[in-house]
């Protein structure tokens, strides 16, 4: 019933808001096929200068004084994130090791969010600081939703419900300005260190700006989604026909 349709005497209907849904998984495909095959090029592209992820990483941490940042190596799969609580920069297994022009992107990256944090960015700040209400929204929100629906349609649990899976989405919309500031900041330092060529900066700047359009894209379906739950249990009807 939440994600299919109205029961309407006998039979389950369609729901039209389930197109905001399927709008929602279109982006995120779109997004998703974008930055893979955008990172796969770029990934069999060797720098002039042989630079691994790790390297460049080292170079942008050391020429901006953050000697108190470690970059790690991770398992093959995992994927490349900056941890805050740590101050470490982790780099996947492919991106550490390779000496491509996706590996220093993505590495320059990373090492953006550790210019954020030695900064004070106030955005990276309050996205750390949302992390575990957005993590509890994300995971309850709609479970809590349902609750509410099978207990008589109590409005009580369904705009908790509701406002929990806001939380996470609020969480998906501060992380935007994050990433789009470390990507420019990335690209930013790999020009001014020289990490890259001028063409090779320009396939830089492609990867983290496909890897960009992957936030806007999850951020456009959660809103998207939470408009379509707002408009079917928000208001006082039942977000069905008796």
């Amino acid at each position: 019933m939440l994600l299919y349709g109205y029961y309407y005497g006998y039979g389950l209907f369609w729901d039209p808001t389930y197109y905001l849904v399927i709008i929602g998984m279109l982006l995120c495909i779109g997004a998703s096929a974008l930055v893979n095959s955008t990172m796969k090029k770029y990934s069999k592209v060797r720098n002039a200068g042989g630079l691994t992820g790790a390297e460049a990483a080292r170079r942008i941490l050391y020429y901006e004084g953050l000697h108190n940042v470690q970059i790690e190596c991770l398992q093959r799969g995992r994927g490349d994130h900056y941890d805050p609580r740590t101050n470490t920069v982790r780099l996947s297994y492919e991106n550490y090791n390779s000496a491509s022009v996706t590996a220093v992107g993505v590495a320059a990256h990373e090492c953006g969010h550790a210019l954020q944090h030695a900064k004070g960015y106030v955005p990276l700040s309050l996205r750390s600081a949302i992390v575990p209400v957005a993590n509890i929204g994300s995971s309850l929100g709609l479970p809590i939703i349902l609750l509410g629906v099978l207990l008589s349609w109590n409005q009580t649990l369904i705009q908790i419900g509701i406002w929990a899976f806001a939380l996470s989405v609020i969480f998906q919309l501060v992380t935007l300005p994050v990433e789009f500031n470390a990507s420019r900041r990335a690209v930013a330092k790999v020009e001014e260190y020289g990490l890259l060529t001028s063409q090779e900066t320009s396939g830089c700047r492609k990867v983290l700006s496909a890897a960009a359009l992957t936030y806007v894209a999850a951020a456009a379906s959660s809103v998207l989604q939470l408009f379509r739950l707002v408009l079917l249990f928000g208001g006082n009807n039942r977000g069905r026909r008796d």
